[in-house]
């Protein structure tokens, strides 16, 4: 079946167009039209953690069932908003540049950004690939609990973000992103420096390390 999308901002800009109409099967979803545009644009998929779906003027889940002509809007992070924290496990690759646009806000005077990247070895053996591991709604929990420890102890914080890949990731891949924005620069830092500290000791997150000789398992996330 058809059903029309419409971009708006930087997914507009990224695509040239401000909609397009997409085929997707019966009974299909919000998520089956997301795979159908980003098929086409694969520059967007970096910002699916952050993406909000709409309907004719309610917002909806990406498991949200779609029908013949219905009309979905994809609205992308909004800059200068007081949109939530995010606190998400997923599967795709992960983007510096769409979390520091998920937690953007005027408020903010200082962004700290922490990348965790896939090494290429581990106490001198080779490392060929890692996969990771996730109990994800408790691994979600834990992240929110983690938010809520650093916004009381900085109360400057304004936005929050902190995502966690799984599956298998290459040499260079970031295997976590975590954005503070806060009011001052100081309490960006401390708070994001608390923030991966918390995640590697208590966020039930597993990885693999395959090596030309074995593989071996790690543990909670501890790179």
């Amino acid at each position: 079946m058809r059903v029309r999308v419409r971009l708006f901002a930087r997914y507009r800009e990224a695509a040239g167009r401000e909609q397009l109409d997409v085929e997707i099967p019966e009974g299909g979803t919000v998520e089956s039209a997301w795979a159908a545009v980003t098929s086409r644009h694969p520059e967007l998929s970096r910002f699916r953690p952050f993406t909000l779906f709409a309907v004719g003027h309610e917002y909806v889940p990406p498991e949200h069932p779609l029908h013949p002509d219905d009309e979905l809007c994809l609205f992308p992070p909004v800059s200068g908003g007081r949109g939530p924290d995010v606190y998400r496990v997923v599967e795709t690759p992960l983007s510096a540049d769409a979390i520091a646009a998920a937690v953007d806000d005027p408020a903010a005077g200082g962004l700290v950004i922490f990348s965790g990247v896939v090494r290429n070895e581990t106490g001198g053996r080779p490392v060929k690939f890692l996969e990771y591991e996730a109990h994800a709604p408790m691994a979600e929990a834990k992240l929110r609990e983690i938010g809520a420890a650093l916004r009381a102890r900085w109360p400057g914080v304004v936005r929050v973000a902190m995502l966690h890949r799984v599956g298998r990731l290459e040499i260079g891949e970031a295997s976590v992103l975590i954005a503070v924005a806060a009011a001052h620069r100081a309490e960006a830092f401390a708070a994001c420096r608390y923030a991966i500290d918390a995640l590697k000791a208590s966020v039930p997150v597993w990885k693999k390390e395959h090596f030309e000789d074995g593989e071996v398992w790690v543990g909670r996330e501890g790179g």
